[in-house]
């Protein structure tokens, strides 16, 4: 990487050129830049607004999982079987599961060199389990914190391999030039926050002959999210530089602690804890679940299913399922108000037709579960503690005794399943942009537990291999760069100044955009959703998009930092709306973790209103047999429309002409497009 300093307009700003940017800290970015250093390519950096910041660091659930080919003696699986699986939920890509399948295995074993402890047995076998939407135990794990294992190995490799790291540094815009009706990308423009009391902007400026965008899920769009709180997304940046996002109505939703921000999926729900509510100052307390279920079997029942079924889904409403309580505690949080806690210390409580619970009222299948556990205990507690103690620990390390205390509960933001569109080899819709992790969005509506771990390795895999092999080159020159770039820079300077010179705190026109934007989609984007309440919300997000682009104010770089971020997030929840707004309109129903009301369909139990109505997506629906595109165009515009996946590649080739591919280096193609 080679610093200069260049001259615009009569400012003077630090210019970086080298081959690779890397954008994001966290496992999938890491990732990369650790593949491209492996590959020979050392002319890399990472940039990052917060080092351990991200999702990867501080985020997880009972027992976070990873996903891969199965690797269980005995246990008959293929690439082709798990691509099938990826695709089964619908609006994947063929090509993408095979390639995320096939990946696994080295992303995998790679994690394992670096010295994550994922279990293995004396044999050396690294057994499995089933998750959510998994016919073949690919599942493993280490433990309540496996993302963290992975952050910690390769930030250790990184700092090993001296590859260079730019901390407290946002990324604020991205520079492209086009050409005709492609656009390749010229690098980007940070903004130096590490003297927050600065009150001239700090720009920093990166020529880069590729950029690896791995910046996490927008999560800073919702009120209630199990993100870390530090972790808020960038969508917008890809999204303002005219890159192609899809499948960006497809999120997961799920329930989630709201003092500590924690996924409460696997033991802390098979233990079977008691639901209550209360009104905001924590008075009139009440057991809400017992007003909608029909006995006590019923409620444990889903109680403890929502540990294997932890993802908000309208599928499993039917019947008592374990999603009823997803709409129940949002329908007691977000309709009525209240506030909804879980409880350790007892047991579900009896109430109106409910009797005193037991677990011989399970079903066979909880109570076989919790006996193979040696959990059939008296209390939640107790449970918890001996099917897995690790994850009751996790609270205590945060000041939180789940012994002695109720645990805050709601539904909230979990994972973007869709994200940017790319091609086999990660390469966005803008020539040299790549993304890698959950802000490419590969998965489609449905997709098995612990993929998002996997797929962030196997897209960084690629990235990096096509990267070193194609694109291992030096940037443009000095003069090439700001004659391309020197007007998109002007632009963001001029709107910087602008925010500065006004000579005002913007913090009260931030914290009240950033408040409409988490309340809209969390209103309208969230698990709830109203085809009347999202078209009148769409236009009013674009009015604060355009407000805040006028409005915004800064009295630091600090404050000039965080009015870029309220402008992205404005951005990013724009382009959301109007993919779900479209959604709706070509007849979309509810599917993945959302509920679309129609007041035609049916209630999810006798207890609710009419207002609650739904039907189920059908796999003959458009939608249903489509992926979803959009992209911002000029003047606002946004371009909508939808492709038919791409199926799953079935002709694995001869040896010899692939080993001559191989040879003669004809395996990486410059040419993969996004229609191969």
């Amino acid at each position: 990487m080679k610093r200069t300093d260049i001259e615009i307009d009569g400012g003077r700003f630090p210019l970086y050129s080298l081959n690779t940017l890397i954008i994001g800290s966290g496992a999938a970015g890491l990732a990369a830049a650790v593949e491209l250093h492996r590959q020979g390519q050392n002319d890399i950096a990472i940039v990052t607004e917060d080092w351990d910041g991200g999702t990867s660091a501080n985020a997880g659930s009972d027992k976070q999982t990873y996903y891969k080919l199965s690797l269980a003696p005995g246990a008959a699986d293929s690439p082709l079987d798990m691509a099938r699986d990826l695709t089964r939920g619908g609006s994947m890509h063929g090509d993408i599961a095979l390639i995320e399948a096939v990946y696994s295995l080295p992303a995998f074993y790679g994690l394992v060199r670096m010295g994550v402890p994922f279990p293995h047995d004396r044999f050396g076998a690294y057994v499995g389990y089933k998750t959510d939407h998994d016919p073949r135990q690919r599942a493993t794990s280490a433990g309540p914190l496996t993302s963290r294992f992975m952050f910690d190995a390769l930030a250790g490799e990184v700092k090993a391999r001296g590859i260079a790291v730019m901390d407290r540094t946002p990324v604020v815009g991205l520079l492209t030039e086009k050409t005709g009706r492609t656009a390749r990308t010229l690098g980007a423009i940070g903004l130096d926050t590490r003297d927050e009391a600065r009150t001239s902007p700090a720009f920093i400026l990166f020529n880069a002959a590729n950029i690896i965008l791995a910046t996490g899920g927008p999560a800073g769009m919702y009120r209630s999210s199990v993100y870390p709180e530090r972790q808020t997304g960038s969508h917008g940046l890809a999204f303002e530089a005219g890159a192609e996002g899809h499948n960006l109505t497809e999120s997961q939703f799920g329930i989630g602690s709201v003092k500590f921000r924690w996924n409460l999926s696997g033991s802390y729900q098979q233990a079977v804890p008691r639901y209550f509510s209360t009104s905001s100052d924590g008075s009139e307390e009440r057991e809400f679940l017992n007003e909608f279920f029909p006995d006590m079997g019923h409620l444990a029942t889903a109680i403890f299913l929502k540990g294997y079924q932890w993802p908000f889904d309208p599928r499993k409403i039917g019947g008592c399922g374990s999603s009823l309580i997803d709409v129940l505690v949002h329908h007691e949080t977000s309709v009525l108000g209240r506030r909804v806690f879980i409880d350790y210390t007892r047991n579900p409580a009896a109430g109106g037709k409910l009797k005193e619970f037991k677990l011989s009222l399970l079903s066979s299948e909880a109570r076989s579960y919790l006996g193979r556990c040696g959990a059939l205990l008296p209390t939640p507690l107790a449970r918890l503690k001996k099917m897995n103690e690790p994850a009751l620990d996790l609270f205590k390390r945060h000041g939180i005794d789940l012994s002695a205390e109720p645990l805050e509960i709601a539904v909230g933001s979990q994972h973007n399943n869709g994200g940017l569109k790319g091609n086999i080899w990660w390469e966005t819709t803008i020539q040299g942009l790549f993304a890698a992790g959950e802000v490419m969005g590969t998965h489609g509506v449905y997709r098995p537990g612990g993929t998002a771990l996997n797929a962030g390795q196997a897209g960084a895999l690629r990235a990096a291999m096509f990267i070193a092999r194609r694109s291992g080159g030096p940037p443009p020159d000095q003069t090439q760069f700001l004659e391309a770039a020197a007007g998109q820079i002007r632009s963001k300077c001029e709107w910087a100044e602008k925010a500065l010179l006004s000579g005002r705190n913007g913090s009260t026109l931030r914290e009240e955009a950033l408040d409409e934007i988490r309340s809209r989609m969390t209103d309208c984007g969230s698990i709830v959703r109203s085809p009347d309440r999202v078209r009148a919300e769409i236009p009013q997000a674009w009015r604060l998009y355009r407000r805040l682009q006028d409005g915004l104010a800064a009295a630091s770089v600090a404050e000039l930092a965080s009015a870029f971020k309220c402008l992205d997030l404005c951005l990013t929840h724009c382009l959301y709306l109007e993919a779900i707004g479209e959604y709706l309109d070509k007849g979309g129903r509810s599917r993945g973790s959302f509920l679309v009301l129609d007041p035609s369909g049916r209630k999810p139990c006798a207890g609710l209103d009419d207002a609650w109505r739904f039907k189920l997506a059908r796999e003959t629906d458009f939608v249903s047999r489509h992926i979803q595109e959009v992209r911002l165009e000029a003047r606002g515009r946004v371009r909508k429309s939808w492709v038919e996946p791409r199926p799953i590649p079935r002709d694995s080739g001869w040896f010899e002409t692939i080993w001559n591919d191989f040879r003669t280096d004809r395996i990486i193609r410059k040419e993969d497009g996004h229609d191969v």
